[in-house]
């Protein structure tokens, strides 16, 4: 077995650069055939994993957050379009939020990362792919595309730059309330069944956590072949205030302005002159959209963890 270690130095706030020996540590402990590249630029684990896919790697895994395993899922995807489809995927965690892996993951921290490797255990994934907005040509996702109020937490919660965790969530949640607490009226079409309403925020989740510690999805499952969307109407100040506790526990579902649902594919189109701020596994799609098309691609990656 081959592995292919992409560490972003700045994750977590610069802890992912500084755990590098660590992290070479413990592979060394479990005698892995290992590679370690560092990434140089934004979008640079796509390339790194898309040619470790292409020189025959047995399994690429990041050290990093959910920005550097997006990146890194899009490259693994583009190799399987050109017919290199046996390189599977790993986290380990040493990022900010790591939403994506306590989505579709059983490790929580380095060491059980390193043995996930070692045993390689692995179970297959959807991935999501999302068209519009910056992405005209797509990007892949797989934990979730947050479209509206959720997505300018997450631009004011990268703007913290003295804490990890949720707290930066937090701290953009206060923020976006008084920033961006309209809700412009939208047309959601999920497969076949189209509605237009007012809505805050829409959430589409291939995974059950988004901000660190948001449960936006708190049933959803990474293989079921099936988005989740939790759609948020309109809310006062005051009212979002009293609905973070709900999401914090993933009981949103009880309070009258939102709803969830279930589809494989889900198209987001924004009217009368609004825009769609967006995000995808934390990463931009874009600030001022007018359209997002969102499509569940079913078992579409392995991805190695422990077993349950």
């Amino acid at each position: 077995m081959k592995y292919y270690i992409i560490v972003n130095p700045t994750s977590g706030r610069g802890h992912a650069g500084k755990a590098i020996s660590q992290i070479e540590a413990a592979l060394r402990s479990f005698n892995l055939d290992y590679e370690l590249v560092r990434t140089e630029r934004p979008w640079h684990a796509a390339e790194l994993a898309e040619a470790a896919a292409r020189a025959g790697f047995d399994v690429v895994a990041t050290a990093g957050g959910d920005g550097t395993a997006n990146e890194a899922i899009n490259g693994l995807m583009r190799a399987r379009e050109a017919g290199n489809n046996h390189t599977a995927f790993s986290v380990l965690p040493v990022g900010t939020g790591n939403d994506m892996l306590f989505g579709v993951g059983n490790h929580h921290g380095l060491e059980d990362g390193v043995r996930a490797l070692a045993e390689n255990h692995r179970r297959k994934i959807d991935v999501g792919f999302s068209r519009g907005g910056d992405y005209p040509e797509g990007r892949y996702f797989a934990n979730g595309v947050g479209i509206g109020f959720d997505a300018m937490v997450g631009f004011e919660a990268i703007k913290v730059r003295w804490a990890v965790g949720l707290i930066p969530y937090l701290i953009g949640v206060v923020k976006t309330v008084f920033l961006y607490f309209k809700s412009p009226k939208v047309e959601i079409t999920l497969d076949d069944k189209t509605f237009i309403q007012p809505s805050l925020m829409t959430s589409i989740m291939n995974g059950r956590r988004m901000g660190g510690g948001f449960m936006m999805a708190p049933d959803s499952a990474p293989d079921d072949g099936q988005l989740d969307l939790c759609i948020a109407s309109e809310a006062s100040r005051m009212r979002l205030f009293q609905l973070i506790p709900y999401f914090l526990k993933g009981t949103q579902a009880t309070q009258p302005e939102v709803k969830m649902h279930r589809a494989r594919k889900a198209k987001i189109r924004a009217l009368d002159g609004g825009t769609l701020p967006a995000h995808a596994d934390g990463e931009m799609l874009c600030v001022n959209g007018k359209e997002l098309e969102i499509e569940l691609i079913p078992s579409a990656l392995e991805f190695v963890t422990l077993k349950k």
